[in-house]
């Protein structure tokens, strides 16, 4: 690759911070929670404004219930080469009116807003490198970018159509928030959520006791066999964040549900677990009760193959001609659609957005001088990808 296209790409990069900024700040100002359609839509829109006003061809997937897909394409007419894809969400974990409580704001080196790590600040490096290469050229291969709407949720919408690009591409980049520690991540958890329900009987506390079947007291016992098939040792671990049930406290619960988390890192230990809560939904320890499991949504995980460590390798040398001399691969247990790409095949590596941290709460933060060269890093690993 001829240095002066890595210059090129890079120098206009770093001359387009503000710009950068700007975008993020509009994203970022606009409520997009994974449920809000309109919203996910209207951040979909401002990067279509900004593929259009780059002359990069874009277009929607449409979705009724979430948002829709956006697709953007860099390439040269009449190229049929497998493409690197480019990959990221629009929406956030927060309810619609958190942008009025505290919208895009500076302080220091660091921006803060709902999703602005979480991840809108990876579109817009994703949005520029493009724009870049579109400008430039050099690209050894077409570039597509796949802008999805309900990551936060488990992908429910958008799971089929990243597998889909998955397939298509030669390499997949996730440009969600780079680590605390400036690395990226090369391996995550998958996870499983699940709701189950139980079915008692209603009696009244103190007269019909005898009558009753508590569907409550079935939950604790579940809850507490559900726990045990926790595996530290292995990444296996099982949570139930949620529960309901009951009519009033002086009736014996006649239903009952729990929301299960399972995380863990061998896809193998998927199956085994799954099965094992399934046999503990199935057998009751209070007589009389039912109880039914439903699977909610998944992620996969991301296991780094023998593609996926060049890929990765690769990544790493640019970062560090970006200035980036100490980045590493990091381990997460937090889930994402890389796990997707990752498990259709595709070399993928995740977390190469811009630095940020405390994702999914207000204390939220980007380390804004980090975009410049996490953008950088992107540019030159595509410019030099050698996987095919």
């Amino acid at each position: 690759m001829p240095a002066s296209i890595e210059a090129q790409i890079t120098e206009w990069i770093a001359s387009q911070k503000q710009s950068m900024i700007d975008l993020l700040r509009d994203a970022v100002n606009i409520d997009s929670g994974s449920y809000d359609k309109a919203g996910v839509d209207a951040v979909g829109a401002r990067f279509e404004q900004h593929f259009a006003a780059h002359g990069i061809e874009s277009w929607r997937e449409p979705h009724d219930v979430f948002g829709d897909a956006v697709h953007a394409l860099v390439t040269k007419p009449g190229s049929n080469e497998k493409p690197v894809l480019l990959m990221g969400h629009r929406d956030t974990v927060f309810p619609k009116g958190e942008v009025a409580r505290r919208p895009f704001t500076i302080d220091g080196g660091r921006a803060y807003g709902p999703g602005v790590a979480d991840m809108k600040a990876g579109l817009v490096i994703n949005a520029f490198v493009a724009a870049a290469f579109h400008k430039f050229g050099g690209a050894p291969c077409p570039i597509k970018l796949l802008l999805t709407a309900d990551e936060e949720i488990a992908s429910p919408s958008s799971r089929p159509v990243i597998e889909r690009e998955g397939r298509a591409a030669r390499a997949v980049y996730n440009s969600e928030p780079g680590r605390p520690t400036g690395n990226v991540v090369t391996s995550r958890k998958g996870g499983v959520f699940m709701r189950f329900e139980i079915a008692g009987k209603a009696a009244h506390s103190g007269g019909n006791f005898a009558e009753g079947i508590s569907a409550i007291g079935e939950l604790a016992h579940k809850i507490v066999q559900i726990h045990a098939l926790t595996d530290l040792a292995k990444g296996i671990t099982l949570n139930v964040g949620l529960v309901a049930g009951g009519q009033s406290v002086n009736t014996t619960a006649p239903h009952a549900e729990g929301q299960i988390d399972m995380r863990y890192i061998d896809p193998a230990d998927r199956a085994t677990t799954l099965a094992a809560i399934e046999a503990i939904i199935a057998t009751p320890t209070v007589p009389g009760t039912t109880a039914k499991l439903q699977i909610n949504g998944e992620f996969l995980p991301v296991v780094q193959s023998e593609t996926s460590k060049i890929l990765f390798d690769g990544y790493r040398a640019a970062a560090k001609d970006a200035g980036l001399p100490n980045l590493d691969g990091e381990f997460a247990g937090g889930c994402a659609d890389s796990g997707f790409t990752a498990s259709v095949g595709t070399p993928t590596i995740c977390g190469v957005g811009p630095v940020g941290g405390k994702a999914h709460t207000a204390q939220e933060y980007l380390e804004l001088d980090s975009i410049v060269p996490r953008a950088q890093a992107l540019a030159l690993a595509i410019l030099r990808t050698g996987v095919d």
